[in-house]
């Protein structure tokens, strides 16, 4: 890997590309972020906008916020994946890509989960956010990728 003499963002707003930066200030990847804490919302999950608790994972010590960590902490970890894997184009990353990724990370849990037998945690985790995703993603999107309900199947 060669140093580069360039130092701007990543997505080429022009800003100095620090890490915090590239993955929480840039404008092009604010709605992004803008879009996980309406989520948050939707699952009434009140969190302050801070790139602590998304990126870094350190949440408030309110007993009642620790609480919500299991359901938020997917969640956080799809949003950076999501504005990595786009991280040269100057464009927001979809929400279509960011939820796709937090479906991958629930397939995947759920299938552990049943493979270990312990199928509740994962039901506890994910029921809120399973519907959320199903009813923010469009018809074709859940088609394309096989979304249905797993555990509203239960």
């Amino acid at each position: 890997v060669s140093k580069s003499e360039n130092s701007r963002c990543w997505r080429g707003c022009g800003e100095m590309g620090t890490l915090l930066h590239c993955l929480w200030e840039c404008k092009l990847v604010q709605p992004l972020w803008k879009t996980v804490w309406r989520f948050l919302k939707t699952l009434t999950i009140e969190l302050p906008y801070d790139p602590a608790i998304a990126l870094l994972g350190i949440y408030p010590r309110d007993t009642e916020m620790l609480m919500h960590r299991s359901t938020c902490t997917p969640m956080f970890i799809a949003a950076p994946s999501t504005i990595a894997k786009t991280w040269k184009e100057p464009k927001c990353p979809s929400t279509d890509e960011w939820i796709k990724k937090m479906w991958f990370i629930y397939t995947m849990e759920y299938y552990m989960a049943m493979r270990k037998n312990e199928i509740w945690p994962c039901v506890a985790t994910w029921i809120k956010l399973e519907g959320a995703m199903l009813s923010e993603i469009s018809q074709a999107e859940k088609d394309k990728y096989h979304m249905f309900a797993r555990i509203g199947g239960l």
